[in-house]
């Protein structure tokens, strides 16, 4: 039987590796996306959701994943993410994902924008001072 080996890659860390995966879903952002051991190499975008990968001796497995990107060349399949959580109960996961996750992107789009104010100011402030030298 066909199968794939699947690695979770964090920033700083190997979050999940496993072997004799037959079935990876995973969620972009036209939809969800399937993978079976025989499918073309590929590259895909993900988005903050649900990876659920199915392996004999493990059945059914959901993880909780930010955005990222997969990446399947061969019987090998490398999912980067900026963060990831494992768990049984599949409400609880998309309920991780709904309050950390996009939680934490609506912060990050707060101090982008809140730096970028800054730097206009430097800018504007640094550009009058080349106006009007002392």
């Amino acid at each position: 039987m066909l199968s794939m080996t699947l690695r979770v890659l964090l920033p700083f860390e190997v979050f999940a590796e496993q072997k004799g995966v037959t079935r990876i879903v995973v969620e972009t952002a036209q939809g969800s996306f399937g993978l079976l051991p025989q499918r073309l190499d590929c590259v895909a975008a993900l988005v903050p959701g649900i990876l659920s990968f199915e392996a004999p001796d493990q059945g059914e497995v959901f993880l909780a994943v930010d955005e990222g990107v997969l990446v399947k060349t061969g019987p090998d399949v490398a999912i980067t993410v900026r963060r990831a959580l494992r768990g049984m109960d599949l409400a609880g996961l998309r309920d991780a994902v709904e309050q950390e996750f996009l939680t934490l992107d609506a912060q990050e789009e707060e101090m982008r924008t809140a730096m970028v104010r800054l730097e206009t100011g430097f800018v504007r402030r640094f550009a009058m001072l080349r106006e009007h030298p002392s």
